[in-house]
Parts: structure tokens; C-alpha cells; sequence
């Protein structure tokens, strides 16, 4: 049985579980499972430049901005996040949001998942704290949050 990471945004209720896994063709895919409570944000606008996200909504309403466009995706609904593409989604209903999906290939996104939620927690308001704050608006990438965390390990 695999073993799962497991992170939790103390300021949403965001659960997250991951777990990479070799896929038939030899990649490296990182599985995530989660939830987030009625109407809670999901992770800051940010970009992957190599990773594909997609997934499943098990339950609930998945709002996502993906580049400049908006979309609702219901239960059984499929979300695919492109890579390169700047995106953040939200619990866009009043139930618990539940999906399950994968990153293809995996590179170092629940390295950078991991520092997101470091970070999140670690502020008072559930948001990044002084300079990152008056730059919301534009997305976060992987290397910016990633290698220094990364370089201190």
C-alpha cells in the first residue's frame, strides 16, 4: 500500500493527501486526493511550467480560473489544468468539495504543495505575508517557492 503525505491548511480546513507512483509508461505521476469545506479558496493563483494537473470532482463544485477563463466543473466533472497555464480553484458550492486526480509528470509539485501550506499556515491570515501579499494577482511559480526550500533540506 502506498503511503500518503498528508497537508492541511489550518485557515480553510484544505485537506490534501499525495502519493507519486510509477504509471505503465514508466513516468513518475503524483496522485492527490482532497476535500475543502463549503465556499473555503483553494491554493493562490499560481503556475506549473511542466505539470499537467487533471481531476475528478467526486463531490461538490469545483470553481477554477484557469488562465483568463472561469469554470464551474459539478460532480463528476472532470478539471484539467494545463501546464503553463496560471490557475486556482475554490469550493464553489455550499457542500464539501471531494476530488481525486493526478500530476503528470510529477517533478517537485508536492515539494512546492508542501511550502504552499508551510507558508499559508504559518501567516496569520491564511495568506503569504508582507512583499507576496501586494502581488496576488500574479501566479507563484514552482521555483520561486520550491528551491529554497529544497536548498535548505
Amino acid at each position: 500500500m502506498a503511503s500518503f503525505l498528508r497537508l492541511e491548511n489550518r485557515h480553510t480546513g484544505e485537506i490534501l493527501r499525495m502519493h507519486r507512483r510509477h504509471d505503465a509508461e514508466g513516468r513518475i505521476v503524483l496522485f492527490l486526493d482532497g476535500t475543502l469545506p463549503p465556499r473555503a479558496d483553494g491554493p493562490p493563483l499560481h503556475v506549473h511550467f511542466r505539470e499537467k494537473e487533471e481531476g475528478v470532482v467526486k463531490a461538490g463544485t469545483l470553481g477554477a480560473q484557469v488562465g483568463g477563463k472561469k469554470i464551474v466543473v459539478p460532480t463528476g466533472g472532470t478539471a484539467v489544468l494545463p501546464a503553463g497555464v496560471p490557475h486556482r480553484w475554490w469550493n464553489a458550492g455550499d457542500d464539501l468539495l471531494e476530488f481525486s486526480g493526478h500530476v503528470v509528470p510529477a517533478v517537485d509539485l508536492d515539494r512546492f504543495l508542501q511550502a504552499v501550506f508551510a507558508v499559508l499556515n504559518a501567516s496569520p491570515s491564511g495568506r503569504p505575508a508582507g512583499r507576496h501579499s501586494r502581488n496576488r494577482r500574479r501566479p507563484v511559480t514552482i521555483s520561486r517557492i520550491a528551491s529554497p526550500v529544497a536548498g535548505a533540506a
